[in-house]
C-alpha cells in the first residue's frame, strides 16, 4: 500500500500562497493518516491580474505540466481559478483533458485537478445551490467568475470584489481580515461562502472561524482543490482545517 505521495502544482509566477495553503491543508491530513506528502512546483508568468496576462500564462501551463510529469507527481494541480474561468464557461473540462494529454504524451499519464473544477466540484460535494463569494479580482474579472460559477448550476446571491489588480499584494492580504469584510454580503438565503474564489487571496487561517461565526459551509478555492486532490489519489479526504469540505463527512 502506497504511503508516500508528490504532489504537483501548475502555479502563477507570482503566486506564493498555493505553495503554503495546499501544503497546510495536506499536513493536517498527515495528522490524521499515516500517508506523507511531498510538494513540487512549476511556474507560469504572471504579474497583473487581468485578462490579457492570464491567457498568455494559460498558455505556459502545458509546458509546466510536462515538467512535472518529469518528477513523476502523483496528482497535478492547476494553481489559478480566474485564468481557467476567464477562457469561457466550462473550460476547466477542456484545461484538465488538455494538461492529462501532455503527461500521457511524456510516458506518465497524471490525474489533474484545476482549482477552477475542484470549486464547482467541491460545492457539489457540499450540495449548496445559493452561495456568496469573495474575490480579490477587478470587478469585471469578478462578473466573469461568477457568470463561471452559475454556468455550473449554482445561484450566486452576491458577491465582493477587492479589486486588487496586483497579485503580490493579493498574496499580502491578511486572511483575518475574512472576519469583517464578509459582514457586506448579504448572506440571506445563503447555504455556503467562499471566502476566497482566487488561490492566491489567503484565507485558510480564517475559514473554520468564519465558519463557527456565520453557521454555513465556508470554503475556498484552495481548500477545494486539497479536496479533489486527495480523492484523485483515492484517500480519504480529511484534515484538520479547512471548513465542512475537510471535516470527513464527504
Amino acid at each position: 500500500m502506497k504511503t508516500r505521495f508528490k504532489i504537483g502544482q501548475i502555479v502563477p509566477s507570482s503566486n506564493i500562497t498555493m505553495e503554503t495553503e495546499i501544503p497546510a491543508l495536506f499536513r493536517g491530513r498527515e495528522e490524521l493518516f499515516p500517508e506523507k506528502f511531498t510538494f513540487h512546483s512549476s511556474r507560469m508568468r504572471m504579474k497583473k491580474v487581468t485578462k490579457e496576462e492570464l491567457e498568455a500564462m494559460d498558455a505556459e501551463s502545458l509546458k509546466c505540466a510536462t515538467e512535472l510529469s518529469d518528477a513523476q507527481v502523483d496528482v497535478m494541480g492547476y494553481a489559478c481559478l480566474v485564468a481557467i474561468m476567464s477562457m469561457g464557461k466550462g473550460y476547466h473540462c477542456v484545461s484538465e483533458e488538455n494538461l492529462n494529454k501532455k503527461t500521457v504524451e511524456n510516458g506518465f499519464p497524471t490525474p489533474i485537478v484545476t482549482s477552477a473544477g475542484a470549486l464547482v466540484s467541491g460545492l457539489k460535494t457540499l450540495k449548496v445551490k445559493n452561495i456568496a463569494v469573495i474575490t480579490p479580482y477587478m470587478r469585471p474579472l469578478t462578473d466573469l467568475v461568477v457568470e463561471y460559477i452559475e454556468h455550473q448550476g449554482f445561484n450566486v446571491k452576491d458577491s465582493i470584489a477587492l479589486e486588487i489588480p496586483d497579485n503580490l499584494e493579493v498574496a499580502a492580504q491578511d486572511p483575518m481580515n475574512l472576519l469583517e469584510i464578509y459582514k457586506r454580503l448579504d448572506l440571506t438565503g445563503v447555504d455556503a461562502l467562499v471566502a476566497s474564489a482566487c488561490v492566491q487571496m489567503p484565507s485558510l487561517e480564517a475559514i473554520d472561524k468564519l465558519q463557527d461565526e456565520i453557521g454555513i459551509p465556508v470554503t475556498s478555492a484552495a481548500v477545494c482543490t486539497s479536496y479533489e486532490m486527495m480523492k484523485k489519489l483515492g484517500l480519504k479526504a480529511q484534515s484538520t482545517i479547512g471548513g465542512a469540505l475537510m471535516n470527513g463527512t464527504y
